[in-house]
């Protein structure tokens, strides 16, 4: 099922709610916002994220991707964020989330249209 504009928009508003200090993961965004995987979200950041405080969000794992690991990781530190040998501490940082259906039902929307429909 294709992404709607309100399920990107959804997702933004997760991660620019996201505080100071804590983090997220790319599942924790999928599932408050009802995505089947939470690859959807590595898609949003990677396209729609740029004025988005995108180092706040992490993989399950706790630690960046490598190609932005050192920027990431300096802004996590500068927050004040728990980093231990390159991953941050997920039980001390990570941001709860209201349980679903914290955000807003998708809206019967068109799907987002992509480049080369």
């Amino acid at each position: 099922m294709p992404t709607t504009d309100a399920q990107i928009e959804q997702v933004r508003t997760l991660v620019a709610s996201i505080p100071r200090g804590r983090v997220a993961t790319y599942g924790d965004i999928a599932a408050a916002v009802g995505l089947s995987t939470p690859r959807t979200v590595g898609w949003i950041m990677r396209t729609d994220a740029a004025d988005l405080p995108w180092h706040r969000v992490l993989g399950a794992s706790g630690r960046p991707a490598a190609h932005l690991a050192h920027r990431q990781l300096r802004l996590l530190a500068e927050e004040g964020v728990p980093i231990r040998e390159g991953r941050v501490d997920l039980r001390a940082a990570r941001f709860p989330f209201p349980d679903p259906p914290h955000c807003v039902p998708p809206a019967e929307t068109a799907p987002r249209r992509t480049e080369g429909q």
